[in-house]
């Protein structure tokens, strides 16, 4: 694609994009454990807000069908995904030397459902990408997604499959060059990792560095190789406001889109950079972090939302839904709607909330010294990289409907040899109230967040050109998830495709 490059004004643009949203009502049940910061209780949260706010009946709303094995081994290994779908809390004790080969145990518990988790995040990301492979959407959304952290071999900060680097690969089957931004406190070291050494995928990762985990992400490191100048690193210290963080990013992401012009965007819009994070130590408004959704869309490229890290649920699924409605091109109220977790917002119940007055510690010399130094790193890319195109390889296949599912929609295409979700019309304007145990008090950070990063474990680019352009077609395995079955179906048939 050649509009890269060709910005529209960063403010409301007024044109509608087609946005696709994927959600799992599962997803809210899965539980890290007590103390445990990451919460996927979040999504259900941003869920809510979506639905109360009206915002779900601008999208399609799809059920993702959950990432089969072979898939999830397009980038991990065998024997690692082999052991995320046996290893459970009652058989880990016999499995400790396992455990500890794979990185799974503390930041990375064990708990109940984690394959099935792992298959859901994974294939809402990569039904995204299949989605705008086929043009049949603008901009997909998957906020369960983002777990930038997970490697080949294991699993990393709290994220055991790399979702990102999966949707990538699906989106270079159509994509000369993808385009991945990181706007999460934390480095997306698992992604710059996995296309360290390729020119078909640019990496721009803007993060606290020093004494931070996971300690990667030094300006230094641009890539190797065909890759050197293709990983950009925008390290940033303490208390980075609105003002300060568009200093770089806009000029920075704009200069990327101008000389690399992706195909394809993905963004990971981990909440964790907003003020009064509980990991983090940034000082965002949801406004200021929302502006980086809206700077990107308006280059009317397709665009991959992700989520990611974010650790103060409440502000999370404020920053998500306020983000949905950008997608949309649609203003969100500030007063909230009154909904099933309605008590996680007082006193004051709106949207948006003020950021403190902590020190930002990012002086104006240290900001120039950083934009100046990966302006000169783009000036080394005077033109996108050619790429031989070779023979486009099958698509992903995502499973047809169970016929004794009482939901026997038509698809998007009968006649199409795509295989892609169920075409569904909006949710109704609410969502099923579930128990769900209360939030635990903030507690300190699980241990080895300040770990040092290993050592790269690179994946060459000729295995990403293998990978990307040689895979054969996949049989369809027995979804391991249970499809739920809602009461609301009877009174709506504009719900999730079953699986």
């Amino acid at each position: 694609m050649d509009t890269g490059g060709n910005s529209l004004p960063s403010g409301t643009d007024g044109v509608k994009r087609k946005v696709c949203y994927f959600y799992d009502p599962e997803v809210g049940n899965y539980y890290y454990g007590q103390g445990h910061p990451m919460k996927p209780h979040r999504i259900r949260m941003t869920h809510a807000l979506l639905a109360h706010y009206g915002l779900l009946q601008n999208m399609q709303v799809l059920k993702p069908f959950p990432a089969r094995e072979r898939d999830l081994c397009r980038f991990h290994a065998d024997d690692y995904v082999s052991f995320l779908r046996s290893i459970t809390p009652e058989t880990q004790q016999d499995q400790l030397r396992q455990l500890k080969r794979f990185n799974v145990g503390e930041d990375c518990p064990v708990f109940d459902g984690l394959f099935s988790f792992c298959q859901t995040y994974a294939g809402g990301s990569v039904g995204g990408a299949v989605k705008l492979n086929h043009g049949l959407c603008d901009i997909a959304i998957n906020w369960a997604g983002g777990l930038h952290h997970a490697k080949k071999c294991e699993a990393s900060g709290f994220c055991y499959v790399n979702d990102i680097v999966l949707a990538i690969l699906e989106l270079l089957k159509q994509h000369e060059r993808v385009l991945y931004v990181d706007i999460d406190i934390h480095h997306g070291d698992g992604v710059e990792e996995a296309f360290y050494t390729t020119d078909r995928v640019m990496t721009v990762s803007f993060h606290k560095f020093g004494d931070y985990f996971p300690g990667t992400g030094d300006i230094r490191d641009i890539g190797y190789s065909k890759g050197k100048f293709y990983s950009l690193n925008v390290p940033l210290d303490d208390g980075i406001d609105d003002e300060s963080y568009h200093y770089l990013f806009k000029p920075i992401i704009g200069k990327v889109m101008e000389v690399f012009r992706p195909g394809a965007v993905v963004l990971q819009c981990g909440a964790d950079s907003l003020s009064g994070d509980r990991l983090g130590c940034f000082n965002l408004s949801i406004k200021g972090h929302a502006e980086c959704v809206k700077f990107m869309r308006s280059f009317n490229v397709p665009l991959l939302l992700l989520g990611g890290g974010g650790y103060t649920i409440r502000n999370v699924a404020r920053c998500w839904c306020y983000e949905t409605g950008v997608a949309l091109g649609v203003e969100v109220d500030d007063k909230m709607p009154q909904h099933e977790y309605y008590e996680y917002f007082g006193p004051d119940y709106t949207l948006h909330v003020a950021p403190s007055n902590m020190e930002n510690k990012n002086s104006r010399q240290l900001l120039e010294e950083i934009r100046n130094k990966l302006l000169e790193y783009l000036s080394k890319l005077q033109h996108a990289p050619s790429v031989q195109f070779q023979e486009r390889p099958p698509d992903t296949e995502l499973p047809e409907a169970d016929e004794d599912q009482e939901d026997g929609d038509e698809r998007w295409d009968p006649d199409s040899d795509m295989d892609v979700d169920d075409e569904r019309k909006s949710l109704p304007n609410r969502v099923k109230r579930e128990a769900v145990e209360p939030e635990q008090k903030d507690r300190e950070g699980l241990k080895g967040m300040a770990e040092q990063a290993r050592g790269f474990d690179m994946i060459a680019d000729d295995s990403i050109s293998t990978k990307v352009l040689d895979m054969s077609s996949m049989p369809i395995d027995e979804p391991s998830i249970k499809v739920e079955q809602e009461n609301m179906s009877k009174a709506s048939d504009h719900m999730y495709p079953h699986s």
